[in-house]
């Protein structure tokens, strides 16, 4: 969802795991000239066609054939728990965004998948206080970006599984806590 914490969590995770990397998906926008406009005027960013997925795509693939020479920071992490140290061979990368279980081709990389969710009108207000380039126009939340949240929604509940839904109104410290919880212990699985 719009303004559930993505960009925060994915910040948040990447200051407390080892060897960790973000790619979000909202590097990978189209200029607007290339954004598709609907009959109401409104430049149609909240569907996968704004967006240029297989470089996406490439750029994840691209980490996973090579993630020690990605760039990654290697410094010691956070809060660092006992069952992280020494794990110099561990990577991971945190891909954020809010279509990136809707598109096939990125669905056989993920291990795993969390999907922040947040009630209309929190998600609305949440909106109207930041500010895009292209600002949005009038009645765009209600006549674009709210539609499309749903029915990415609903694709997603009819075609995904072994996603976790958070509640986006939950505290950032227990967002993190929850999802750094439940990755340690899949490298734990990993590690066996």
């Amino acid at each position: 969802v719009t303004n559930g914490g993505k960009t925060t969590l994915a910040e948040k995770l990447k200051k407390m795991l080892p060897n960790c990397d973000i790619i979000s998906q909202d590097d990978f926008f189209k200029p607007e000239s290339e954004v598709e406009t609907d009959e109401r005027g409104f430049k149609l960013y909240d569907e996968l066609n704004a967006l240029y997925m297989d470089e996406l795509v490439k750029s994840i693939r691209n980490w996973m054939k090579s993630p020690a020479s990605s760039g990654v920071v290697t410094e010691e992490p956070q809060n660092i728990c006992d069952s992280l140290k020494n794990t110099d061979d561990v990577y991971i990368l945190v891909v954020e965004g809010f279509l990136l279980y809707n598109y096939e081709p990125l669905n056989e990389l993920w291990n795993k998948r969390y999907f922040l969710t947040l009630p209309y009108e929190e998600c609305k207000r949440r909106r109207s206080t930041r500010v895009y380039q292209p600002a949005d126009t009038p009645g765009y939340f209600d006549g674009h970006v709210w539609p499309m949240y749903l029915k990415y929604k609903n694709e997603l509940e009819e075609n995904a599984s072994n996603v976790v839904y958070l509640d986006g109104r939950k505290s950032q410290e227990e967002l993190l806590s929850c999802v750094y919880s439940d990755i340690i212990q899949e490298l734990k699985k990993l590690r066996e």
